[in-house]
Order: C-alpha cells, then sequence, then structure tokens
C-alpha cells in the first residue's frame, strides 16, 4: 500500500467542494493540480484529450463523478495506467439505495475505483449546508420561499469544509487504513427542511417561508423555471430517496475521522448570513 502520497489531483477544482479541498490541502503544504474547465488545469469530461495532461506525474486523484457512466472507468483505467496509485471518489449517501436513474456516473466511479487495483475510499455526503446560499436553493431563499417535495423527513446536512478536510486526509494519510472503505458523512444532526427555512430566515433577520409541495407541483415549478425535463424527474427521484428515509440518520464519521465536532446548521447559517447570502 502506498505510504505517501505527494502530487495530488483534485478534479471539479472550482467546485463547492474541490475549491475548498485544494485550498486546504494547499495551506498544509501539499502540491496540488487543480483540474476543471475553467480552473488552473483543464479537465473536461467531454474532452478525453484532457485527461492525460491532467494526470500525469500525479499519485492521487480526488474523483469526482462525470454524467457519462463509461468516463469514469476509462479515466480510472488511464490514471492507474500512468501511475495513480490513490482514490478518493466523492458519490453521495443512499445513492445505492435510490431507486429509478439518479447520477449512474457516481455510481459508475464508486465501481471503477473499486476494481483499480490500487486504493481507494468513498465518501458519501448528505446535501450540503452550502446548498442553500451557493447554489440550488440560494435563490429561491433571497426570492423569500422554498419549495420542496420532501416533507417532514430530517436531514443531517454536512458542511463542504468538513467533507474537504475528510477528503484531505483520505488523500494524504500516510497509512492504508481508509483503503477500500465507504464513509457516509454527515453534519451533527437531523433537521427538517422547515426548521432549517426558519433557522435561515432568523439568521438573515427577514422572512422567509417553505412550502411543501408534491412531486408534480415541484416538476411544473422547475419546468417553469426553465430546467429541462430530465433534470426536473433526477431531482424528484432524489427527493423520493431523502422521504424514504436513506438520508436520515446522521452518523459519527466526520467527528471520528476529523477528531472534533462537525460544523453545526446554526453555525453555518450565521457565518453565511454574514456574508449577504440571503439579502
Amino acid at each position: 500500500m502506498t505510504t505517501d502520497v505527494k502530487d495530488i489531483l483534485v478534479i471539479g477544482g472550482t467546485g463547492k467542494i474541490g475549491r475548498r479541498l485544494v485550498r486546504t490541502l494547499r495551506a498544509s503544504g501539499r502540491p496540488v493540480r487543480a483540474a476543471s474547465r475553467s480552473g488552473e488545469r483543464r479537465f473536461d469530461w467531454s474532452e478525453p484529450s484532457t485527461w492525460l495532461p491532467a494526470v500525469e506525474g500525479i499519485s492521487a486523484v480526488y474523483l469526482m463523478a462525470p454524467e457519462d457512466p463509461k468516463d469514469a472507468d476509462d479515466f480510472v483505467t488511464l490514471a492507474t495506467e500512468s501511475g495513480v496509485s490513490r482514490f478518493v471518489a466523492l458519490s453521495g449517501r443512499g445513492i445505492d439505495q435510490i431507486e429509478g436513474d439518479f447520477s449512474p456516473g457516481m455510481l459508475a466511479a464508486e465501481q471503477a475505483v473499486r476494481d483499480s487495483g490500487v486504493e481507494w475510499t468513498i465518501i458519501r455526503p448528505n446535501n450540503f449546508n452550502q446548498n442553500f446560499d451557493e447554489d440550488l436553493w440560494r435563490q429561491p431563499l433571497r426570492d423569500g420561499r422554498l419549495g420542496l417535495p420532501i416533507g417532514v423527513t430530517p436531514e443531517p446536512f454536512v458542511d463542504a469544509q468538513d467533507v474537504a478536510d475528510v477528503a484531505a486526509l483520505l488523500l494524504t494519510t500516510p497509512s492504508d487504513s481508509h483503503h477500500g472503505q465507504v464513509y457516509d458523512l454527515t453534519g451533527p444532526e437531523a433537521l427538517t427542511f422547515a426548521t432549517v427555512v426558519a433557522t435561515i430566515a432568523e439568521a438573515a433577520g427577514r422572512s422567509i417561508r417553505y412550502d411543501q409541495l408534491t412531486p408534480d407541483q415541484y416538476r411544473t415549478e422547475l419546468l417553469a423555471q426553465g430546467y429541462p425535463e430530465e433534470t426536473a424527474a433526477a431531482l424528484n427521484v432524489m427527493f423520493a430517496g431523502m422521504r424514504a428515509g436513506h438520508l436520515a440518520n446522521p452518523t459519527d464519521t466526520v467527528r471520528r475521522l476529523l477528531r472534533r465536532p462537525p460544523t453545526t446548521f446554526n453555525t453555518y447559517a450565521a457565518r453565511a448570513a454574514t456574508t449577504g447570502a440571503w439579502s
């Protein structure tokens, strides 16, 4: 097994987790290659010609899954043939329990690293805190109303920095103790979306409401906002899995791996509010 990791490739280096991971690794003195379509090193899943230049000279890869399942196996094969000896693959909690066609690229990436013949770890986080202030649900909250088909099923939202810190640990720890492990990453407490929206409203000092929608109502709203039918269908599959409780229970994985408490939603909301995220 690998005893030390030097050059690290972060795919999706400008993304929600990727940019935090790059910052964390560099702060610890690790040489990092941040790869994305528009980042420091060009990497595009739809252009295989960009893969080899990104992975040459790399010993460990943070793998953000492609949309096309076939790309995952092709890339992992290329990477291992180029000398990569460790993968940390970002997936999603409950991905293997959600019925329907949801994110096949994640499942393919999981299988590709399992079959790679080198060290691998899979991280499966819950929904990120930062979904509320960086994308996805930010604009609806700024508009004063978030409507979703989730009901009263709680979610232990996890902070993106906690996920990045775990990924950094897994990419750099000088042992094989995490090889072959699948880690569910959550925040410390399970909260309903109604509670979360109320917390955000209080932190922002303004009125924001949560509306419970049916799947059909949610689909109609997404289509009216310009989302394609396939995106609306995929999101409804995701919410069906959430309503089934596949993501509902907190784990102690972040605390156990990082030896510190995970970030609470209250702490996250207070910090995000100071940036004017929902003003």
